[in-house]
Protein backbone atom coordinates (compact mmCIF):
# COMPACT_ATOMS: atom_id res chain seq x y z
CA UNK A 1 0.00 0.00 0.00
CA UNK A 2 1.25 3.49 -0.88
CA UNK A 3 0.86 5.90 1.97
CA UNK A 4 -1.26 8.95 1.22
CA UNK A 5 0.27 12.07 2.69
CA UNK A 6 -1.85 14.84 4.06
CA UNK A 7 -1.42 18.45 3.02
CA UNK A 8 0.52 19.36 6.16
CA UNK A 9 2.93 16.43 6.06
CA UNK A 10 6.61 17.31 5.61
CA UNK A 11 7.77 14.95 2.87
CA UNK A 12 11.48 15.66 3.13
CA UNK A 13 11.45 14.69 6.83
CA UNK A 14 9.90 11.29 6.11
CA UNK A 15 12.10 8.17 6.17
CA UNK A 16 13.07 6.84 2.77
CA UNK A 17 10.69 3.87 2.88
CA UNK A 18 7.74 6.26 3.31
CA UNK A 19 8.64 8.01 0.05
CA UNK A 20 8.13 4.89 -2.07
CA UNK A 21 5.43 5.93 -4.51
CA UNK A 22 6.36 9.61 -4.22
CA UNK A 23 9.88 9.14 -5.60
CA UNK A 24 10.25 6.44 -8.22
CA UNK A 25 13.65 5.23 -9.30
CA UNK A 26 14.10 3.89 -12.85
CA UNK A 27 14.01 0.11 -13.15
CA UNK A 28 16.14 -2.17 -15.30
CA UNK A 29 13.65 -4.10 -17.40
CA UNK A 30 14.00 -7.87 -17.77
CA UNK A 31 11.96 -9.90 -20.25
CA UNK A 32 9.37 -12.27 -18.67
CA UNK A 33 10.89 -15.26 -20.47
CA UNK A 34 14.34 -14.51 -19.10
CA UNK A 35 12.96 -14.10 -15.57
CA UNK A 36 11.14 -17.45 -15.79
CA UNK A 37 14.23 -19.22 -17.16
CA UNK A 38 16.36 -17.84 -14.33
CA UNK A 39 13.88 -19.07 -11.73
CA UNK A 40 13.61 -22.51 -13.31
CA UNK A 41 17.41 -22.81 -13.39
CA UNK A 42 17.59 -21.75 -9.73
CA UNK A 43 14.96 -24.31 -8.73
CA UNK A 44 16.73 -27.00 -10.76
CA UNK A 45 20.07 -26.28 -9.12
CA UNK A 46 18.52 -26.47 -5.65
CA UNK A 47 16.88 -29.78 -6.53
CA UNK A 48 20.10 -31.19 -8.03
CA UNK A 49 22.11 -30.21 -4.96
CA UNK A 50 19.58 -31.94 -2.69
CA UNK A 51 19.61 -35.11 -4.82
CA UNK A 52 23.42 -35.30 -4.66
CA UNK A 53 23.49 -34.74 -0.90
CA UNK A 54 20.88 -37.43 -0.27
CA UNK A 55 22.46 -39.93 -2.67
CA UNK A 56 25.98 -39.50 -1.25
CA UNK A 57 24.59 -40.10 2.26
CA UNK A 58 22.04 -42.76 1.18
CA UNK A 59 23.17 -45.19 3.90
CA UNK A 60 21.85 -42.75 6.49
CA UNK A 61 18.29 -42.91 5.20
CA UNK A 62 15.59 -45.49 5.90
CA UNK A 63 13.31 -46.67 3.08
CA UNK A 64 9.87 -48.12 3.85
CA UNK A 65 10.67 -51.00 1.48
CA UNK A 66 13.89 -51.79 3.31
CA UNK A 67 15.92 -52.21 0.14
CA UNK A 68 18.05 -49.08 0.44
CA UNK A 69 18.06 -45.88 -1.60
CA UNK A 70 18.74 -45.84 -5.32
CA UNK A 71 19.51 -42.68 -7.29
CA UNK A 72 15.86 -42.55 -8.36
CA UNK A 73 14.82 -42.80 -4.71
CA UNK A 74 17.12 -39.85 -3.98
CA UNK A 75 15.46 -37.80 -6.71
CA UNK A 76 12.04 -38.81 -5.37
CA UNK A 77 12.95 -37.88 -1.78
CA UNK A 78 14.48 -34.55 -2.84
CA UNK A 79 11.38 -33.67 -4.86
CA UNK A 80 8.82 -34.43 -2.15
CA UNK A 81 11.03 -32.89 0.52
CA UNK A 82 11.68 -29.58 -1.26
CA UNK A 83 8.02 -29.25 -2.18
CA UNK A 84 7.17 -29.88 1.53
CA UNK A 85 4.95 -32.83 0.56
CA UNK A 86 6.79 -35.29 2.80
CA UNK A 87 5.08 -38.70 2.44
CA UNK A 88 7.35 -40.23 5.09
CA UNK A 89 8.20 -43.38 3.16
CA UNK A 90 11.84 -42.24 3.08
CA UNK A 91 13.31 -40.57 6.15
CA UNK A 92 16.76 -39.79 7.61
CA UNK A 93 17.62 -42.45 10.16
CA UNK A 94 21.17 -41.71 11.35
CA UNK A 95 22.19 -38.62 13.35
CA UNK A 96 24.47 -37.45 10.54
CA UNK A 97 21.67 -37.66 7.95
CA UNK A 98 19.33 -35.75 10.23
CA UNK A 99 22.01 -33.11 10.84
CA UNK A 100 22.50 -32.68 7.09
CA UNK A 101 18.73 -32.32 6.70
CA UNK A 102 18.58 -29.56 9.28
CA UNK A 103 21.70 -27.65 8.18
CA UNK A 104 21.63 -28.09 4.37
CA UNK A 105 18.41 -29.54 3.02
CA UNK A 106 16.13 -27.27 5.04
CA UNK A 107 17.78 -24.08 3.66
CA UNK A 108 17.58 -25.62 0.19
CA UNK A 109 13.88 -26.27 0.78
CA UNK A 110 13.41 -22.62 1.71
CA UNK A 111 15.43 -21.53 -1.36
CA UNK A 112 13.33 -23.81 -3.58
CA UNK A 113 10.11 -22.27 -2.27
CA UNK A 114 11.48 -18.77 -2.73
CA UNK A 115 12.23 -19.52 -6.36
CA UNK A 116 8.79 -21.03 -6.92
CA UNK A 117 6.97 -18.05 -5.43
CA UNK A 118 9.50 -15.57 -6.77
CA UNK A 119 6.88 -13.39 -8.44
CA UNK A 120 4.99 -12.89 -5.18
CA UNK A 121 8.15 -12.23 -3.23
CA UNK A 122 9.33 -9.84 -5.93
CA UNK A 123 6.22 -7.74 -5.38
CA UNK A 124 6.70 -7.86 -1.61
CA UNK A 125 10.35 -6.86 -1.81
CA UNK A 126 9.81 -4.13 -4.44
CA UNK A 127 9.08 -1.58 -1.72
CA UNK A 128 12.31 -2.46 0.11
CA UNK A 129 14.36 -2.21 -3.09
CA UNK A 130 12.80 1.12 -3.95
CA UNK A 131 13.47 2.41 -0.43
CA UNK A 132 17.14 1.40 -0.71
CA UNK A 133 17.48 3.07 -4.12
CA UNK A 134 15.80 6.24 -2.84
CA UNK A 135 18.14 6.36 0.16
CA UNK A 136 21.19 5.93 -2.04
CA UNK A 137 19.97 8.51 -4.58
CA UNK A 138 19.08 11.17 -1.98
CA UNK A 139 22.56 10.96 -0.46
CA UNK A 140 24.41 11.19 -3.78
CA UNK A 141 22.34 13.42 -6.06
CA UNK A 142 24.10 16.71 -6.82
CA UNK A 143 24.15 19.21 -9.70
CA UNK A 144 21.14 17.61 -11.36
CA UNK A 145 18.35 19.19 -13.41
CA UNK A 146 14.80 19.36 -12.06
CA UNK A 147 12.10 19.50 -14.75
CA UNK A 148 8.69 20.61 -13.46
CA UNK A 149 5.97 19.30 -15.76
CA UNK A 150 6.27 16.50 -18.29
CA UNK A 151 3.84 17.66 -20.92
CA UNK A 152 4.77 18.66 -24.45
CA UNK A 153 7.27 21.29 -23.27
CA UNK A 154 8.75 19.11 -20.54
CA UNK A 155 9.29 16.21 -22.93
CA UNK A 156 11.06 18.51 -25.38
CA UNK A 157 13.27 19.78 -22.55
CA UNK A 158 14.25 16.25 -21.54
CA UNK A 159 14.90 15.27 -25.17
CA UNK A 160 17.28 18.22 -25.53
CA UNK A 161 19.05 17.47 -22.25
CA UNK A 162 19.56 13.81 -23.13
CA UNK A 163 20.56 14.51 -26.72
CA UNK A 164 22.33 17.82 -27.21
CA UNK A 165 23.52 18.30 -23.62
CA UNK A 166 24.56 14.65 -23.08
CA UNK A 167 23.16 14.56 -19.55
CA UNK A 168 22.70 11.15 -17.96
CA UNK A 169 19.06 10.16 -17.32
CA UNK A 170 19.81 9.68 -13.61
CA UNK A 171 20.74 13.38 -13.44
CA UNK A 172 17.25 14.49 -14.46
CA UNK A 173 14.35 14.58 -12.00
CA UNK A 174 10.81 15.07 -13.29
CA UNK A 175 8.12 16.48 -10.99
CA UNK A 176 4.48 16.13 -12.00
CA UNK A 177 1.04 15.27 -10.61
CA UNK A 178 0.09 13.12 -13.60
CA UNK A 179 1.09 9.52 -12.95
CA UNK A 180 0.83 8.63 -16.65
CA UNK A 181 3.34 11.37 -17.47
CA UNK A 182 5.66 10.15 -14.72
CA UNK A 183 5.43 6.58 -16.04
CA UNK A 184 6.46 7.86 -19.48
CA UNK A 185 9.42 9.66 -17.88
CA UNK A 186 10.37 6.51 -15.98
CA UNK A 187 10.59 4.57 -19.25
CA UNK A 188 13.36 6.99 -20.28
CA UNK A 189 15.31 6.14 -17.12
CA UNK A 190 14.49 9.38 -15.31
CA UNK A 191 13.92 9.77 -11.59
CA UNK A 192 10.34 10.91 -10.97
CA UNK A 193 8.62 12.64 -8.06
CA UNK A 194 4.83 12.57 -7.75
CA UNK A 195 3.40 15.79 -6.34
CA UNK A 196 2.71 19.45 -6.95
CA UNK A 197 5.88 21.50 -7.44
CA UNK A 198 4.10 24.50 -5.90
CA UNK A 199 4.82 22.82 -2.55
CA UNK A 200 8.29 23.39 -1.17
CA UNK A 201 8.20 19.94 0.40
CA UNK A 202 7.86 18.27 -2.99
CA UNK A 203 10.73 20.30 -4.42
CA UNK A 204 12.88 19.36 -1.44
CA UNK A 205 12.19 15.70 -2.11
CA UNK A 206 13.32 16.30 -5.71
CA UNK A 207 16.58 17.70 -4.31
CA UNK A 208 16.05 21.15 -5.81
CA UNK A 209 18.23 22.72 -3.12
CA UNK A 210 21.21 20.86 -4.62
CA UNK A 211 20.20 21.15 -8.28
CA UNK A 212 22.23 23.16 -10.77
CA UNK A 213 19.20 24.02 -12.90
CA UNK A 214 15.41 24.06 -12.64
CA UNK A 215 13.15 24.06 -15.70
CA UNK A 216 9.58 25.20 -15.04
CA UNK A 217 7.45 23.83 -17.87
CA UNK A 218 3.99 23.95 -16.31
CA UNK A 219 0.87 24.61 -18.37
CA UNK A 220 -0.38 27.55 -16.26
CA UNK A 221 1.35 30.88 -15.80
CA UNK A 222 0.18 31.29 -12.21
CA UNK A 223 1.60 27.87 -11.32
CA UNK A 224 4.86 28.77 -13.06
CA UNK A 225 5.18 31.92 -10.95
CA UNK A 226 4.57 30.05 -7.69
CA UNK A 227 6.92 27.18 -8.62
CA UNK A 228 9.66 29.64 -9.60
CA UNK A 229 9.26 31.60 -6.36
CA UNK A 230 9.43 28.42 -4.29
CA UNK A 231 12.39 27.01 -6.21
CA UNK A 232 14.35 30.26 -5.91
CA UNK A 233 13.79 30.31 -2.16
CA UNK A 234 15.12 26.75 -1.82
CA UNK A 235 17.94 27.07 -4.37
CA UNK A 236 19.37 30.61 -4.45
CA UNK A 237 22.22 29.62 -6.79
CA UNK A 238 20.34 27.39 -9.23
CA UNK A 239 19.75 28.51 -12.81
CA UNK A 240 15.98 28.71 -13.23
CA UNK A 241 14.37 28.73 -16.67
CA UNK A 242 10.60 29.16 -16.90
CA UNK A 243 8.04 29.04 -19.67
CA UNK A 244 4.97 31.28 -19.81
CA UNK A 245 2.12 31.57 -22.25
CA UNK A 246 1.50 35.32 -21.99
CA UNK A 247 4.16 38.02 -22.36
CA UNK A 248 2.52 40.16 -19.67
CA UNK A 249 3.59 37.58 -17.07
CA UNK A 250 7.30 37.67 -17.91
CA UNK A 251 8.08 40.33 -15.31
CA UNK A 252 6.33 38.23 -12.64
CA UNK A 253 8.55 35.27 -13.44
CA UNK A 254 11.70 37.38 -13.34
CA UNK A 255 10.65 39.02 -10.09
CA UNK A 256 10.04 35.54 -8.70
CA UNK A 257 13.64 34.59 -9.47
CA UNK A 258 13.73 33.15 -12.99
CA UNK A 259 17.02 33.71 -14.79
CA UNK A 260 15.38 33.27 -18.18
CA UNK A 261 11.79 33.28 -19.37
CA UNK A 262 10.58 31.77 -22.64
CA UNK A 263 7.24 32.94 -24.05
CA UNK A 264 5.85 29.81 -25.65
CA UNK A 265 2.66 31.17 -27.21
CA UNK A 266 4.21 34.33 -28.69
CA UNK A 267 7.20 32.42 -30.07
CA UNK A 268 4.89 29.96 -31.78
CA UNK A 269 2.71 32.81 -33.01
CA UNK A 270 5.66 34.64 -34.57
CA UNK A 271 6.74 31.48 -36.40
CA UNK A 272 3.19 30.93 -37.65
CA UNK A 273 3.02 34.52 -38.90
CA UNK A 274 6.40 34.27 -40.64
CA UNK A 275 5.37 31.00 -42.26
CA UNK A 276 2.63 32.77 -44.22
CA UNK A 277 5.11 34.94 -46.13
CA UNK A 278 8.63 33.52 -45.55
CA UNK A 279 8.22 29.80 -44.87
CA UNK A 280 11.87 29.03 -45.61
CA UNK A 281 12.92 31.35 -42.79
CA UNK A 282 10.78 29.27 -40.44
CA UNK A 283 12.42 26.12 -41.78
CA UNK A 284 15.84 27.57 -40.99
CA UNK A 285 14.80 28.58 -37.47
CA UNK A 286 13.46 25.08 -36.82
CA UNK A 287 16.71 23.64 -38.17
CA UNK A 288 18.71 25.75 -35.73
CA UNK A 289 16.48 24.65 -32.86
CA UNK A 290 16.75 20.96 -33.73
CA UNK A 291 20.03 19.63 -32.29
CA UNK A 292 19.96 16.21 -33.95
CA UNK A 293 20.56 17.26 -37.56
CA UNK A 294 21.47 20.12 -39.87
CA UNK A 295 22.67 23.25 -38.08
CA UNK A 296 22.44 24.05 -34.39
CA UNK A 297 23.26 26.98 -32.12
CA UNK A 298 26.02 26.02 -29.69
CA UNK A 299 28.36 27.63 -27.17
CA UNK A 300 32.09 27.05 -26.78
CA UNK A 301 35.04 28.61 -24.97
CA UNK A 302 37.45 30.90 -26.80
CA UNK A 303 40.71 29.31 -27.89
CA UNK A 304 43.98 31.06 -26.95
CA UNK A 305 44.79 31.67 -30.62
CA UNK A 306 41.50 33.58 -31.03
CA UNK A 307 42.11 36.05 -28.19
CA UNK A 308 42.51 39.64 -29.37
CA UNK A 309 40.86 39.00 -32.73
CA UNK A 310 37.39 39.83 -33.94
CA UNK A 311 34.64 37.18 -33.73
CA UNK A 312 33.47 38.29 -37.17
CA UNK A 313 36.73 37.02 -38.71
CA UNK A 314 36.52 33.48 -37.35
CA UNK A 315 35.70 30.48 -39.57
CA UNK A 316 32.63 29.80 -37.41
CA UNK A 317 29.46 31.83 -37.88
CA UNK A 318 29.47 33.68 -34.55
CA UNK A 319 26.16 35.11 -33.33
CA UNK A 320 27.23 36.53 -30.00
CA UNK A 321 29.84 36.72 -27.29
CA UNK A 322 29.37 35.94 -23.58
CA UNK A 323 31.53 37.94 -21.18
CA UNK A 324 31.15 37.77 -17.39
CA UNK A 325 27.75 36.20 -17.81
CA UNK A 326 26.48 38.94 -20.14
CA UNK A 327 25.58 38.36 -23.78
CA UNK A 328 26.73 40.78 -26.50
CA UNK A 329 25.60 40.39 -30.08
CA UNK A 330 28.35 40.08 -32.66
CA UNK A 331 27.64 43.62 -33.92
CA UNK A 332 27.95 45.19 -30.46
CA UNK A 333 31.03 47.37 -29.74
CA UNK A 334 31.94 45.14 -26.79
CA UNK A 335 32.34 42.23 -29.22
CA UNK A 336 34.94 43.90 -31.42
CA UNK A 337 37.81 42.09 -29.70
CA UNK A 338 37.80 38.69 -28.03
CA UNK A 339 39.11 38.67 -24.46
CA UNK A 340 40.42 35.75 -22.36
CA UNK A 341 37.57 33.90 -20.65
CA UNK A 342 34.96 34.83 -23.27
CA UNK A 343 32.59 32.26 -24.73
CA UNK A 344 31.19 32.25 -28.23
CA UNK A 345 27.67 31.51 -29.44
CA UNK A 346 28.02 30.12 -32.93
CA UNK A 347 26.28 28.04 -35.59
CA UNK A 348 27.51 24.46 -35.45
CA UNK A 349 27.13 21.92 -38.26
CA UNK A 350 25.64 18.75 -36.75
CA UNK A 351 25.24 16.72 -39.97
CA UNK A 352 26.37 17.34 -43.54
CA UNK A 353 24.00 19.52 -45.52
CA UNK A 354 23.12 16.75 -48.00
CA UNK A 355 22.11 14.45 -45.15
CA UNK A 356 19.90 16.99 -43.40
CA UNK A 357 17.80 17.85 -46.44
Amino acid sequence: MIKRFQLGDRLHDQPDHELVGVIKMPETTVSPLRAIVKRVIGAGLALLATVLIVYLDRDGYRDANGDGLTFLDSVYYATVSLSTTGYGDIAPATPSARFVNVVIITPLRVLFLIVLVGTTLEVLTERSRQAFKIQKWRHKVRDHVVVVGFGTKGRAVVKTLLGDENIEPSQIVVVDTDQAALDAAGVLGLVTVHGSATRSDVLRVAGVQRARAVVVASNRDDSAVLVTLTARELAPKAHIVASVREAENVHLLKQSGANQVVISSETAGRLLGMATSTPLVVDMVEDLLTPESGLAIAERPVEPSEEGGSPRHLPDIVLGLVRDGQLFRVDAPEADAIEPGDRLLYVKKVTPAEQST
